[in-house]
């Protein structure tokens, strides 16, 4: 099954096509795209059983990110070790770093994104995990069971304000205005052969600049269900960002960030791509 928030309304995604959740359930389900996941199995059965009407086309431009306000996002740092390396760290022996991106910077799949001025802007694409029942002291063998489902994210990163300063401010330097894209849409772990296992892509204006499989994750996302829920009671509808492999502009020689007219293209095989273009 695949979800979109589409302008604004929870869609079935089925073909290519979109179907309003709210509508074709008679009103049983809100059209609130963040509401659904306080009532994620009952949705999943409503979902299976339900006989659906013919979809509409829709404009990719007009789709949100499947989970638009969280009450929790974590994301994780260092969690390939090519990355870490290329960061000029060692890879992390216990549970990687974990930070937030604010919510006022999640946006859709495909936007235009403002630079700061004078700053050093990098990308990080990343597999991203949507909670869709509560997870607190889980283990690993039941992590999947606590996710509703995948999605692409883009962890863009100002790198002078998020290294200035004797301590790092990760999670001020990762949410300026449009800095969180998600989506397309989300995609439930039973679409997968092996939700473990999955490619991902940046590439800039054609050029491949990322490259990678989640299999290298340090920590696997179970792995980090279990671990951030040891601490964390994981809510339904919390976003996980689990890290992003080589290949950003801050561990190239010479370094490299993104310029106005540039468009970075995220991808992740069996859920689609993320397309922001950049402007002064």
């Amino acid at each position: 099954m695949r979800i979109a928030n589409l302008s604004g309304r929870l869609a079935l995604i089925a073909d290519g096509l979109a179907v309003d959740v709210e509508r074709a359930s008679a009103g049983r389900f809100s059209a609130d795209p963040q509401a659904v996941y306080e009532r994620w199995e009952e949705f999943r059965g409503w979902a299976a059983q339900a006989e659906l009407p013919e979809g509409a086309a829709f404009d990719l431009a007009d789709l949100g990110s499947p989970a638009p306000a969280p009450r929790q996002l974590l994301a994780i740092g260092l969690n390939y070790r090519d990355h870490a390396s290329e960061s000029g760290f060692a890879a992390p022996e216990g549970l990687p770093p974990v930070f937030t991106k604010f919510a006022t910077s999640i946006t859709g799949p495909v936007t235009d994104v403002a630079l700061p001025e004078g700053g050093h802007t990098d990308w990080e694409v990343e597999l991203v995990a949507v909670i869709g029942t509560r997870a607190e002291n889980t283990t690993e063998a039941a992590a999947w069971g606590h996710v509703a489902g995948l999605a692409v994210g883009q962890d863009l990163s100002e790198r002078i304000t998020q290294l200035a300063g004797s301590i790092p401010q990760f999670s001020l330097g990762k949410s300026y205005p449009g800095f969180t894209p998600i989506g397309p849409w989300l995609v439930t772990p039973d679409e997968f052969e092996n939700p473990d296992d999955l490619g991902l892509r940046a590439t800039i204006d054609g050029e491949e600049v990322q490259k990678g499989r989640t299999r290298d994750l340090i920590f696997s996302v179970p792995a980090l269900i279990a671990g951030l829920s040891a601490v964390v009671p994981l809510l339904p509808g919390d976003v996980i960002f689990t890290g992003t492999p080589a290949g950003v502009g801050l561990g190239r020689d010479p370094q490299r960030w993104l310029k106005p007219g540039e468009e970075l293209v995220s991808t992740i095989e069996g859920i689609g791509e993320l397309r922001q273009r950049f402007t002064a």
